[in-house]
């Protein structure tokens, strides 16, 4: 399960690759770590065509599961993610890296995959709903006030020979183009399902262990 990502990729340049005609996420910094319940910035169809937004990580889950946040989503099938699966409620969540944790001893070691070395910009083939309750930190919202959000999760599929050997059960969906960025926000239902397979090994690798942050070089300079 990946509960752990980054994001390098400055706003001018997530607006040129996704082809945005609004960002509403402000003077966003570079994220070296996104963990679940934090905002984090997706690209959805809005009114006027594609917009960058911050939406928070963890859609809630069925309610006989205790409606639970849930940042990765196996089975599109399910009766319970089924209503969110349409153009509308598909986003795609920009990514430069992501982890999954190796199960070793004493204490479990981050390891971090990227398209190459140089973390070249992707996406999560996203879902995000509206959704009305208490989220977030005591800091952001202190008096524990339900309030209206919009949440969002990323589908998974069976991992592939990069990412198995970590993480044999899943790995997130992974779009690497724009048409496959525009498929995801734009096709029917059952063609836009067909990108939720894993992507080839040659295209990935693992590029650093050890750090709960994005693995580049500290001295790294974020893309523009």
């Amino acid at each position: 399960m990946c509960n752990l990502y980054s994001l390098r990729t400055g706003p001018a340049a997530l607006r040129r690759a996704f082809g945005t005609v609004r960002d509403r996420t402000g003077n966003l910094p570079v994220l070296p770590a996104i963990f679940p319940d934090q905002m984090a910035p997706v690209v959805w169809n809005g009114a006027e065509g594609r917009e960058l937004a911050l939406m928070r990580w963890g859609i809630p889950g069925p309610k006989a599961f205790g409606e639970h946040p849930v940042t990765n989503v196996r089975n599109a099938a399910s009766p319970h993610w089924r209503p969110w699966l349409g153009p509308a409620h598909r986003c795609l969540v920009p990514v430069t890296a992501f982890s999954e944790y190796a199960d070793t001893k004493p204490r479990k070691t981050p390891v971090w995959f990227a398209l190459d070395e140089d973390r070249p910009l992707f996406a999560f083939a996203g879902i995000w709903r509206p959704w009305t309750g208490v989220r977030g930190t005591k800091r952001e919202n202190p008096d524990r006030v339900a309030e209206e959000h919009r949440l969002f999760s990323f589908l998974t599929t069976e991992a592939n020979g990069i990412v198995g050997p970590v993480h044999p059960k899943a790995m997130p969906v992974l779009l690497t183009k724009p048409e496959e960025w525009a498929a995801w926000l734009e096709a029917p239902t059952p063609e836009a399902l067909t990108l939720q397979r894993p992507l080839p090994d040659s295209a990935m690798r693992e590029v650093a262990r050890g750090a709960r942050s994005d693995g580049a070089a500290p001295d790294a300079e974020p893309q523009t």
